[in-house]
């Protein structure tokens, strides 16, 4: 769900990356490669939605672990950017996404406190998109803070922002009687608590930052309607593609690293016949 952009003098055909058209992108497909040079071959307005997980920039060089347990905090070269590079590198991608999305389109972005102002800074103040709401992720089973200076970091956002300036935005999705239907027939709150992705969907292999099938699917459900293309420009092990197979929604992703890619192939692949819904 996160990648860093491809390194100056790089080429995708050098890696061995997909070499898409200049046409829209084949739903149902896993685009192996950079996401920004990727999406910049794709015709504007091609996509219903956007629903990612960008790089948070939290990564050490060195993650810091304890005695008492086998956590390891994040040290994921492709989390880590310096001076600049990552308010540059947000715009980048995020540009793409404004383009690609279209106009009243949802886009849904995850983050953390180390990143999650720098996204909505880009999409208020550079590219005039309307934030609409920001959801917290509660997770009661979170790690324990290591260092024993802070309190343990126990939240992780969603920032809902539509694709239009804040005076054109009209008529973005939420299925607001689907919301309520989820709350027992309350209005549903911003603050969801949902525990942490389980072991039995990092059974193929995991990713550092993986979201749990029920946080994705609910983002899915309320934000996208049937048959909608989402698109996943981060898309890690394949969580939002494995959220809209169930859910009868098209999908298109884009993922870096040849690891992840496979992982995400075989989750894919796993999703019996019956998991998934027609549009």
């Amino acid at each position: 769900m996160r990648r860093a952009p491809v390194a100056k003098g790089e080429s995708l055909a050098a890696r061995g990356d997909n070499q898409p058209s200049p046409d829209a992108p084949a739903a149902g497909r896993i685009y192996a490669g950079d996401c920004i040079d990727l999406m910049r071959r794709w015709p504007a307005g091609c996509a219903d939605a956007c629903i990612t997980d960008p790089p948070y920039n939290m990564s050490r060089k060195k993650g810091l672990g304890w005695a008492f347990s086998s956590h390891v905090t994040m040290q994921e070269k492709w989390d880590r950017f310096s001076g600049d590079d990552y308010l540059d590198f947000t715009r980048e991608w995020l540009a793409e996404v404004c383009r690609l999305v279209k106009p009243n389109g949802n886009i849904l972005i995850f983050g953390s406190f180390h990143n999650i102002f720098t996204i909505g800074f880009v999409l208020q103040s550079r590219l005039e998109r309307r934030v609409l709401q920001q959801i917290t992720w509660f997770k009661p089973n979170a790690q324990p803070n290591i260092t024993t200076r802070l309190p343990t970091e126990s939240t992780e956002y969603v920032l809902w922002a539509c694709n239009e300036t804040p005076k054109k935005a009209t008529r973005w999705t939420f299925n607001y009687d689907l919301a309520k239907q989820i709350n027992g027939g309350k209005q549903l709150r911003n603050l969801w608590t949902i525990p942490l992705t389980p072991k039995s969907e990092r059974r193929m292999g995991g990713h550092p930052s993986q979201k749990p099938v029920a946080l994705v699917e609910r983002i899915v459900k309320l934000w996208t309607n049937p048959g909608d293309l989402a698109l996943d420009c981060f898309l890690g092990t394949g969580t939002t593609a494995i959220a809209c197979e169930r859910l009868g929604r098209r999908w298109v992703g884009i993922e870096r690293d040849p690891q992840y890619v496979e992982i995400a192939r075989k989750r894919l692949a796993a999703t019996t016949t019956e998991d998934r819904a027609t549009p």
